[in-house]
């Protein structure tokens, strides 16, 4: 009771209130197999890569947006008297200044965090939330993300019901997913219509923000609006894809669970993690910079999980029964 009590006293004072927003930022959307079947099955890396492999996606959640610099700014406030520990405080976009209150450019991805700020970040919010941490070792919860020997070793419980990071597997699934079927890797997330007709490709400027169209991060959401620069577009006002997700092309690229390598075969019915170690974490989906400029719902980028750059951060994602 006095945890509860406890908690709750930090949301008030932090003024943590979702629900009082007109834009929401968490905003869940599920995916994966219809009842009664088990699975959804798709080849990762059709279309975009020398190698493929067969992939069996199981109910997920993941959320429309990007997460936002003030999302991420309350929680970390809150998990932070919560006795969590992170390397960055985040920056609000590609041109806010770290660790900053959030402004008027709130609803901008957080940047300038690491793969560790990341995971460390969806434990506490899984907490705050009265959910199961997902990110563990040795039967222990993270919640030190400078700690970066015991994030490297952790496991991922995929069965928890805490918020965590998309597999690779589900983020290319949610980035190529239509109603009838999958778009090619080879096409932005979004750059067909909702059931995946090509004949007609939508432009790429119009579902995302490239180096071709963009000088920085914009409001989750707003890829493909028209705006004056005096008046730029609200969040959520532009061009999502065919389930609905804005901004899994461009804007920043989003770290995944897994390690870079070669994608491995699972056995039917398997869930796909990656391989057990390595050296980098992949990220999906390009940004506006000229540095990760290939934006295709196939491409990949991996950094080493230390890295923070101003053009990249991450989406979060949950299991569901």
């Amino acid at each position: 009771m006095k945890r509860f009590l406890f908690v709750t006293y930090i949301l008030l004072m932090a003024g943590f209130s979702l629900a009082a927003q007109e834009f929401n930022s968490l905003s869940p959307v599920r995916l994966g197999p219809e009842e009664p079947a088990q699975y959804d099955v798709y080849v990762i890396g059709d279309g975009s890569q020398s190698y493929t492999a067969m992939r069996w996606i199981t109910p997920f959640e993941i959320n429309r947006y990007e997460t936002t610099y003030e999302l991420w700014y309350e929680t970390r406030e809150i998990a932070e008297a919560l006795g969590y520990k992170f390397i960055n405080p985040g920056q609000e976009g590609s041109r806010g200044k770290r660790g900053a209150q959030p402004t008027e450019d709130c609803e901008q991805p957080v940047t300038m965090i690491s793969w560790y700020d990341a995971i460390i970040w969806c434990n506490a919010f899984s907490e705050i939330h009265a959910l199961t941490p997902c990110y563990i070792l040795n039967g222990k919860v993270l919640k030190d993300a400078t700690d970066t020997v015991s994030c490297d070793l952790c496991t991922c419980d995929w069965q928890a019901d805490g918020y965590r990071l998309p597999s690779e597997s589900e983020w290319e699934y949610a980035a190529r997913k239509t109603v009838s079927g999958m778009q090619s890797g080879s096409l932005a997330s979004g750059q067909v219509d909702k059931y995946g007709k090509e004949d007609d490709s939508i432009p790429e400027e119009e579902v995302a923000w490239t180096s071709f169209n963009s000088h920085g991060t914009h409001k989750v959401g707003t890829a493909g609006t028209p705006f004056r620069e005096e008046a730029p577009p609200q969040a959520a006002s532009g061009n999502p894809n065919g389930m609905g997700l804005f901004d899994m092309s461009g804007n920043v690229t989003e770290f995944v669970w897994d390690w870079s390598g070669r994608y491995l075969e699972t056995e039917p019915g398997e869930r796909s993690t990656g391989i057990e170690a390595g050296s980098e974490r992949v990220s999906r989906g390009g940004s506006w910079s000229e540095y990760t400029p290939f934006i295709y719902a196939g491409d990949r980028y991996s950094y080493d999980p230390n890295e923070c750059y101003n053009y990249l951060g991450f989406r979060f994602a949950r299991t569901v029964k």
